[in-house]
């Protein structure tokens, strides 16, 4: 099983997904959704840990074959535990 993470951006907001590829700040992710809003964990390092404790309070977009981000600043792997409530959470889409 791939390693997933959340990653942080200077400008594109917060992702969390598996890493394709990584070239210094940019970086090709697969299996991606965008994390707008969190509610149940004080950072991303908790996140990342522990994933969240209220997921109906969460905007996680759908999940994006692949992307590539830009001004990557921050890299964390998430726990088996914390990726299976992230890919719970309800998708946010209008």
């Amino acid at each position: 099983m791939e390693q997933y993470f959340i990653i942080r951006t200077d400008r594109a907001g917060v992702f969390a997904g598996n890493i394709k590829s990584r070239d210094g700040s940019e970086a090709v992710l697969t299996n991606v959704r965008r994390l707008w809003r969190w509610a149940g964990a004080a950072s991303l390092s908790q996140l990342a840990v522990d994933g969240v404790k209220d997921p109906e309070n969460c905007k996680f977009t759908i999940t994006v074959p692949e992307i590539t981000v830009l001004g990557v600043i921050e890299i964390t792997p998430c726990s088996v535990g914390a990726e299976r409530i992230i890919k719970a959470v309800p998708e946010w889409k209008r």
